[in-house]
């Protein structure tokens, strides 16, 4: 597999402003299994106040929160999508955010990285980053 560098990509002070600015985050792939890195993300940024929102394909609850098995299904409005999916993914998780018309950030986590996905959501008037994780930058950014 070739790693791709980020292209499209935010900086520090921008990553500041999405954690001060979000609160309801999709996670995409969030496991069930408390040692996933996802999992631990996920219980990291509830516990820092964020509403999460898990998207998973099995499971109807995770972290205490109704799983859902896609964006679409999600019937409330989203402000950031957080991706642990392989950055094969990003294209359909991009159009699935373009089409629900709410999502302001495209996340994918660190060491996924998907250029044409994330211009594709940066074009429609997402912020987007790439290859960090949440849970590190709102540690450095906000704590």
């Amino acid at each position: 597999m070739e790693c791709e560098m980020p292209l499209v990509n935010s900086n520090p002070a921008e990553m500041k402003e999405i954690f001060e600015s979000v609160k309801t985050i999709a996670i995409l792939g969030l496991s069930p299994n408390e040692s996933k890195a996802s999992n631990m993300v996920a219980k990291y940024l509830q516990n820092a106040g964020y509403k999460i929102v898990p998207v998973y394909p099995k499971e109807d609850e995770i972290l205490g929160e109704k799983v859902y098995r896609s964006l679409a299904e999600i019937p409330f409005e989203i402000d950031m999508v957080d991706i642990f999916r392989k950055p094969n993914a990003f294209d359909a998780v991009a159009d699935a955010c373009i089409a629900r018309g709410d999502v302001k950030v495209f996340w994918g986590q660190l060491g996924l990285v998907n250029n044409a996905a994330a211009q594709k959501a940066k074009d429609a008037g997402m912020k987007v980053v790439q290859n960090y994780c949440t849970k590190l930058e709102h540690k450095a950014l906000i704590n």
